[in-house]
């Protein structure tokens, strides 16, 4: 196993930022243990949510049922984590562009595996995540003194990436069983690092964000970025070491591929965004689309949007939906804290066939009053948002993975210093507003969307212009580099 930690393109790690990277991977294997010699055998079975639409078969590590027949020739691994929403949806992108493709699509999260060292050690990092996410909502001191700094400037360094490779290197036992020559989308940096210390040959590293940072590189693997800003950030790894000028990364480690989008949403574009255009222009409702994120922060946020839209749902003005994923306790506060939004509510609860019924006929069909949607299995929560994307006007959402999708976004405060460059990127691309910072602002952009038609109008406009310039094509282009990667034509 290649020691990772020691140099990062070409720059070497200092001394002291090698034996902290050491240390750390010495705790987790002190709390956790250390199964590198481990003979996972690694199965196959059909993800009971996304495998009908999209093909998907999860590979499911260290247990006895499933088959194990690979298809070494159609297939592409998509290896993520659950941490927050995020990274499941990107994953999503990529099983559904490489459904489209031809190939066969294999999911595999590195944080289901619960017999594993692996997943021991990004469970625990997860629930450190989530937690300072939802403290970042409820204190500001915390987020302002905390949270901000650490997701903006810490996870930029690159200590941070020395220390994200040596425990990595305890995650890769699970890749025992797994055919090397099959190649790997890692839409997390640690299935990516994971991956190449187990010997995977074909490894693309799909990067979420707009900001560089160091978090995100695993060096070995060709990386791809959204947006030019970030290609040029992570080209010259600028700020990752203060104001030191770093050797840049090789060109072919780097590749823009434009946004990381569904196919079913990309090949419906043209046709979603007419019937926008065609219920504003005819004063049907404006549906606007409440999505929670995979950390259950911003309830409160959503209590005040909601508590604001109400009188337009009433007189037929607006309609909502409202995903709270798999936090069914959310909708639960916010019905006690929103008056009369029971009343107005039609709740779609962990019925998955109802959930997609719904959505497909909402497309062309007739929506009024509020629509809530709360999904026990991880994928359907995740998935639900994306299936209610091409029947709403407007995306409601922190300005995270969902800041580069085709649709009409408002966007309400960021969780991290990091995301405020989604908002950013989405604003000057004509797809999105800037980013609310405060219950006043988010209450003025929803006014003036509700209540004329300019603003609107001109994100529609933009989304196709952007759909002409191929910029919501990336998921296709990474699957197709991948696929590249494999059989030589890098």
């Amino acid at each position: 196993m290649q020691d990772r930690s020691r140099s990062i393109f070409g720059n070497t790690v200092s001394p002291k930022d090698y034996e902290k990277a050491l240390k750390s991977k010495a705790k987790y294997v002190r709390k956790y243990g250390d199964d590198a010699n481990a003979n996972y055998p690694a199965k196959l079975v059909d993800n009971a949510c996304l495998f009908s639409p999209l093909g998907v078969r999860d590979i499911r590590v260290a247990e006895g049922t499933g088959d194990g027949a690979f298809d070494r020739d159609k297939g592409v691994i998509v290896g993520n984590i659950r941490m927050g929403f995020g990274h499941y949806r990107i994953s999503i992108a990529m099983a559904s562009a490489a459904h489209a493709l031809g190939y066969t699509p294999y999911w595999m999260d590195l944080n289901s595996y619960p017999e594993t060292t692996c997943t021991k050690v990004i469970g625990a990092q997860n629930d450190l995540y989530s937690l300072g996410s939802r403290l970042s909502q409820k204190f500001w001191l915390f987020n302002k003194l905390v949270w901000e700094p650490v997701n903006y400037e810490g996870f930029r360094k690159l200590s941070y990436n020395a220390s994200d490779q040596k425990n990595a290197e305890l995650m890769a036992a699970v890749f025992a069983n797994v055919p090397k020559d099959i190649p790997l989308i890692g839409t997390h940096v640690w299935p990516a690092q994971a991956a190449l210390h187990a010997g995977m040959k074909y490894v693309v590293n799909a990067i979420p964000d707009n900001w560089p940072m160091a978090l995100h590189l695993a060096e070995g693997s060709v990386h791809t970025i959204q947006t030019h800003q970030s290609y040029m950030g992570y080209r010259i790894l600028n700020g990752m070491r203060g104001k030191e000028v770093l050797r840049p990364m090789p060109a072919d480690s780097l590749v823009y591929t434009g946004h990381y989008i569904d196919h079913e949403l990309v090949a419906n574009l043209e046709h979603d965004c007419e019937k926008r255009l065609e219920r504003k222009k005819n004063g049907e409702p404006m549906r606007f689309l409440l999505t929670i994120g995979g950390a259950g922060a911003q309830r409160e946020l959503f209590a005040a949007v909601i508590r604001h839209l109400l009188p337009a749902v009433r007189e037929g003005r607006a309609a909502l939906y409202v995903n709270v994923g798999d936090y069914r306790k959310v909708w639960d506060e916010l019905v006690s804290e929103v008056d009369g939004l029971a009343a107005l509510s039609t709740e779609h609860f962990d019925n998955w066939a109802d959930t997609t019924r719904f959505a497909a006929e909402a497309v062309d069909g007739k929506v009024k009053g509020v629509h809530a949607f709360y999904h026990k299995n991880i994928f359907e929560a995740v998935y639900c948002t994306n299936l209610l994307m091409r029947s709403c006007d407007v995306l409601a959402t922190k300005p995270s993975e969902l800041a580069f999708y085709p649709v009409p976004k408002l966007f309400l405060k960021r969780i991290g210093g990091h995301e405020k460059w989604g908002a950013i990127h989405s604003a000057e691309m004509g797809d999105g507003t800037l980013e609310c910072e405060d219950i006043p602002h988010t209450l003025q952009m929803l006014d003036l969307l509700l209540g004329e038609e300019t603003l609107f109008a001109e994100m529609i406009r933009a989304i196709l212009v952007n759909k002409a310039a191929g910029v919501y094509d990336g998921a296709y282009n990474v699957v197709k580099l991948a696929m590249q990667l494999k059989n030589g034509d890098k």
